[in-house]
């Protein structure tokens, strides 16, 4: 069920969308920035460093949310490349015997 607050929520959000909104642009860095309303990025789903796609259409900046892809582990890219079990491939590391310490080294 849908609280009271709940539905001031939803009508401010809906409310905020259907305005536009004046802003400046402003000096950030050696760069420049402008402020977007919480509601319009909540609406298509961006938060705090989210890659997105910055492009012009005439005199339009568009600004899309990027899709990310799920990094592989190093095993699923070994599998991949080799077509098997990276570990029938390579042959185990064996461990070599250096001798007797030398000098005043602690093994």
């Amino acid at each position: 069920m849908l609280t009271n607050h709940i539905i001031k929520d939803i009508l401010n959000i809906s409310k905020e969308l259907e305005e536009s909104m004046h802003t400046t642009v402003v000096k950030w860095g050696n760069s420049h920035g402008i402020r977007l309303p919480k509601a319009f990025l909540k609406s298509i789903d961006i938060v705090e460093n989210d890659p997105v796609d910055v492009s012009l259409d005439n005199e339009k900046i568009i600004i899309k949310k990027m899709e990310t892809k799920k990094r592989k582990r190093l095993e699923q890219r070994l599998f991949e490349f080799y077509g098997d079990n990276f570990e029938k491939i390579v042959e185990p590391q064996k461990e070599y015997d250096w001798g007797k310490p030398v000098g005043k080294e602690i093994w």
